[in-house]
C-alpha cells in the first residue's frame, strides 16, 4: 500500500530560457535607476495629485478616463506608505523624503518589462520561429520611448502591457480551439482575455481599441464556425454563450468593479465636488454633507431652501437675489422693468435662500403636519431677506433679448401686474403624485402666466460672456425660457439646503435664515446612481483644451517629427526626452508599408487564381496582420478624429503593435522571397546589421531616455538629428 514511498517524487517543469532571459533583460532595461530624477517628471505632476487624493481618501474626477489606473499608480504609493502629503504644482519639483518614489513608478516599470515577454510570446503563438519572436522582443525592449514611459509614474506601460496580455490569451484561447474546447486551460485564457480587456480599457479608454478590434476578431472566428458544419447546434449556442460572458459580460462587470473600489475608497469631500450632483454630494464625508445631513426630506409649504442649478458647468451656481435692481436701461438702449434683480450667484449665500408659499395663503411657515409640495402644484417663491416674490413678464431678459426676464416684483403701480405663479414639475418622478423631496428631485418651474421656464444661462458662460455687467456684480443670467421643447439640465434646479421655517415675523426669519440646520436623517445614493452620474461627467466633462508647448499631431508621430521633454536637472545638462529608435521607427513604417503592397499583390495574383505562397503562409500571413496591422490602425487613426491636446506617448500603444509587424514581415521575405541559400545568408546578413544599428540608436540616446549621465552642450547638440527635435541646451 505504501509502495509509491519506495520511489522518489519528481516534479518535472519545461523553462523556456528565452523567456526567463528576456524578463531578466527587461527588469535590468526598466528599474536601473528608478528613483532617479528625484523630482517630479512631466505627467508626474498630474497623476501623483490623484495618487496624494486616494491616499486622503478625498473624492475626485479624472475626465481622462476610468479609476483603475489611477488606483495601481495609488497601489504603488500605498506599498511604499505614502501619506499622500507632497505638493504636486510643478515639473521638476524635488521629491521630499516622504515620497517613495521607486514604490510609485514601481508598477509602471514592471508593466513595461513584462511587455517584452509579451512581445516574444504573441510571435511564438502567431506560429512564427522563436528567431523571429526573440527579434520582437529584443526590439520592444531597445525602444527607448517605451523605456522612458514605463519608468515613471505614468500610465502608458501600464495600458500596453494589458494589451499585449489580452492579444496573447485570445490567441492561446483560439490555439486550443479545436482539439481543447471547453477544457480548463481553454476557459482560462478565454476569461483572461476578457479580464485583460477590461483592465486595458479600465486604465485608459484608448484601451477600447485593442478590445474592439478583439472582438471583431472573436466575431469573425465565430462566424466561420457557423459555416462549419462539425459543429452541432447546441455546441454553437455553448460556444456563443462562453464567448458573451467572457467577452462581454465580465468585462463589464470588472469596469462597474473599478469604479465601486473607486467610490469606496473616496467617500471624503475633495475640491472636484462642485461638478457634481447635491445629491452626489450629500453623499460624501465632509463638505455638503455637513451642512444637508439631517434635513426635511420633503419640502412643504413654508419650507426655506436653496435651489441650485443641475448643469454645474462651466460652475455651480445657486438662485439668488438681492436688493439691486435691474437699470432703466441698458448700454444697448432697450429698456427694463427697473425690479430687483434674479441672478444664478456660484457661491453659498443668505441671499440665496427662498421660500415656497402657498399661493392661496399668507402665512410663511410650515403648518403642523406639513403639506408637502407634489409634482404639477402651484408655488410662489419669496426671497427669504428681502420677501419679494420670483417673478418674470414679458420684458426682455438683459443679455438674452430673446428670453423673458427673470426678477423679484416691486410694485411700481404703473400697470404692470405681478406674475408670480410657478408650476413644479419633477423631471425625475416616478408618477405624477411624487413629492418634491429636498436634493433628490430634479424640477422645472414653470411660469403660469406665459409657460416660460426659469432657466440659468451658465452653460455657455466661458463663450459667450453670460455674467452680467458692473451693476449685475457679474453674476449669471436668469431668464424664463420661452421655448421649452423638452429640456436641458440648465432648465432644471434642486433643492440643496432646506429646513422648515418656524418664524412668520421677518426679523425672526432673517435669524432663522443665518442659522444652519440640526437635524438627523441621512439620504444616500445608490452605487449604481453614483456609478452613472460620475461617468456621465467623465464622458461630458471636457477641460478647456490650451496649446502645449509639446503637444503634436498624429501626423508627426509616424516619422517622430516631434519629442516631450520630460525632465531637465535645474543645473547640469541632465535631461529626460520621449524619443523613440529612429530606426525602430523607420522601419516600423516600411515594414507596414511591405506588408500592405504584399498583401495588395498577393490578393490580385489570388484573384486570378495564381498562388505565390502556401495556403497555410497565406492564412499566417493574414492573421499576423489582422493583428498586428489591425492593433496599429485601431490604436492610431481614432487619434484624427479626436478634438483634444495630443501628445506624442498617444501613439505607443500603435506603435507596439507596428513593432510587431517587423520580424513578421522579415520572416516572410526571408522564407517566402529569398529562395536561395546566397539570398538567404545576404538577408540574414542585412538583418544582423540593421539590428546592430537598433542597439546602436538605443545606445546613443540612452543617456535622454535615462536621464544619465550628464551631456555636454556639443553632445547635446549632436542628439538633435532633427530640426523639430527640441533637446534642451542652456545658455553658456
Amino acid at each position: 500500500m505504501l509502495g509509491f514511498l519506495k520511489k522518489p517524487i519528481v516534479v518535472t517543469a519545461e523553462i523556456n530560457m528565452n523567456l526567463v532571459a528576456l524578463t531578466v533583460m527587461g527588469l535590468m532595461s526598466r528599474l536601473w535607476g528608478l528613483s532617479y530624477p528625484r523630482a517630479v517628471v512631466f505627467d508626474e505632476v498630474y497623476y501623483g495629485q490623484f495618487v496624494s487624493l486616494y491616499m486622503k481618501r478625498i473624492f475626485f474626477v479624472d475626465d481622462s478616463g476610468p479609476p483603475f489606473g489611477h488606483m495601481l499608480l495609488a497601489l504603488g504609493g500605498y506599498l511604499g506608505g505614502f501619506d499622500g502629503n507632497f505638493l504636486w504644482n510643478r515639473i521638476g519639483a524635488e521629491y521630499n523624503m516622504n515620497v517613495p518614489v521607486w514604490s510609485l513608478r514601481l508598477l509602471p516599470a514592471l508593466a513595461g518589462t513584462l511587455c517584452v515577454p509579451l512581445a516574444y510570446q504573441i510571435l511564438v503563438e502567431l506560429q512564427f520561429s522563436h528567431c523571429a519572436a526573440l527579434g520582437a522582443a529584443l526590439l520592444i525592449l531597445l525602444e527607448n520611448s517605451l523605456i522612458t514611459q514605463s519608468r515613471f509614474m505614468l500610465l502608458e506601460s501600464i495600458l500596453i502591457f494589458f494589451i499585449l496580455l489580452a492579444v496573447l490569451s485570445y490567441l492561446k484561447f483560439y490555439s486550443l480551439q479545436k482539439h481543447s474546447s471547453f477544457s480548463g486551460s481553454w476557459w482560462f485564457w478565454l476569461l483572461l482575455t476578457g479580464v485583460a480587456c477590461s483592465c486595458a480599457v479600465g486604465v485608459k479608454y484608448m484601451g477600447l481599441f485593442t478590445y474592439m478590434l478583439l472582438l471583431a476578431i472573436a466575431g469573425l472566428h465565430f462566424w466561420h464556425m457557423i459555416g462549419d458544419q462539425s459543429f452541432s447546434n447546441i455546441s454553437l449556442i455553448c460556444h456563443f454563450l462562453a464567448r458573451g460572458l467572457a467577452l462581454i459580460i465580465i468585462p463589464m462587470a470588472m469596469y462597474l468593479s473599478f469604479f465601486y473600489v473607486h467610490l469606496t475608497l473616496l467617500y471624503r469631500s475633495g475640491p472636484h465636488d462642485q461638478i457634481m450632483t447635491s445629491a452626489f454630494q450629500a453623499s460624501l464625508e465632509g463638505g455638503l454633507a455637513r451642512i444637508t445631513q439631517g434635513q426635511p426630506l420633503e419640502v412643504a409649504y413654508g419650507s426655506q431652501i436653496t435651489l441650485r442649478n443641475v448643469l454645474g458647468k462651466p460652475m455651480q451656481c445657486w438662485l439668488h437675489s438681492h436688493t439691486n435692481t435691474y437699470p432703466i436701461r441698458y448700454e444697448n438702449g432697450r429698456g427694463s422693468s427697473h425690479q430687483q434683480q434674479v441672478t444664478c450667484y456660484p457661491f453659498k449665500d443668505v441671499n440665496n435662500w427662498w421660500i415656497v408659499k402657498d399661493p392661496g395663503m399668507q402665512q410663511l411657515v410650515v403648518s403642523n403636519p406639513p403639506r408637502p409640495v407634489r409634482h404639477g402644484h402651484i408655488v410662489q417663491l419669496v426671497h427669504g431677506i428681502t420677501t419679494r416674490y420670483l417673478n418674470t413678464h414679458d420684458v426682455a431678459a438683459p443679455l438674452s433679448p430673446h428670453s423673458q426676464e427673470v426678477s423679484c416684483y416691486i410694485d411700481y403701480n404703473i400697470s404692470m401686474p405681478a406674475q408670480n405663479l410657478w408650476r413644479v414639475e419633477i423631471v425625475n418622478r416616478e408618477s405624477d403624485t411624487d413629492i418634491w423631496k429636498t436634493i433628490l428631485s430634479e424640477v422645472r418651474f414653470v411660469h403660469v402666466n406665459t409657460s416660460a421656464v426659469l432657466k440659468a444661462v451658465n452653460f455657455h458662460f466661458q463663450l459667450s460672456g453670460a455674467s452680467l455687467p458692473e451693476w449685475g456684480y457679474r453674476q449669471l443670467e436668469v431668464v424664463g425660457e420661452k421655448l421649452s421643447k423638452g429640456y436641458h439640465q440648465s432648465m432644471v434646479w434642486n433643492v440643496e439646503e432646506h429646513r422648515y421655517g418656524k418664524s412668520q415675523e421677518q426679523k425672526e426669519r432673517e435669524v432663522e435664515l443665518h442659522s444652519p440646520t440640526q437635524m438627523d436623517i441621512s439620504k444616500n445614493l445608490s452605487f449604481m446612481a453614483k456609478f452613472t452620474e460620475l461617468q456621465w461627467k467623465i464622458l461630458t466633462l471636457k477641460n478647456e483644451d490650451t496649446e502645449h508647448k509639446y503637444s503634436s499631431s498624429a501626423l508627426d508621430w509616424i516619422t517622430m517629427d516631434t519629442n516631450i521633454a520630460y525632465w531637465l536637472h535645474p543645473t547640469s545638462g541632465a535631461q529626460i526626452h520621449l524619443l523613440g529608435n529612429v530606426v525602430t521607427w523607420a522601419s516600423a513604417n516600411v515594414a507596414a508599408l511591405v506588408y500592405l503592397c504584399l498583401s495588395l499583390w498577393y490578393l490580385l495574383r489570388r484573384r486570378r487564381k495564381i498562388y505565390d505562397i502556401p495556403e497555410d503562409a497565406w492564412q499566417l500571413w493574414v492573421s499576423a496582420g489582422g493583428i498586428s496591422v489591425g492593433g496599429w490602425a485601431v490604436n492610431y487613426l481614432p487619434f484624427f478624429l479626436m478634438e483634444k491636446t495630443l501628445f506624442l506617448y498617444h501613439y505607443l500603444p500603435a506603435l507596439t503593435f507596428q513593432i510587431l509587424l517587423i520580424p513578421i514581415v522579415l520572416q516572410h521575405l526571408s522564407d517566402h522571397l529569398c529562395r536561395s541559400l546566397l539570398l538567404k545568408n545576404m538577408f540574414s546578413a542585412l538583418i544582423v546589421a540593421w539590428f546592430s544599428s537598433v542597439y546602436f540608436v538605443y545606445r546613443t540616446f540612452s543617456p535622454v531616455t535615462y536621464g544619465e549621465p550628464s551631456l555636454s552642450v556639443s553632445e547635446l547638440k549632436d542628439l538633435r538629428w532633427k530640426d523639430s527635435w527640441n533637446i534642451l541646451i542652456r545658455k553658456q
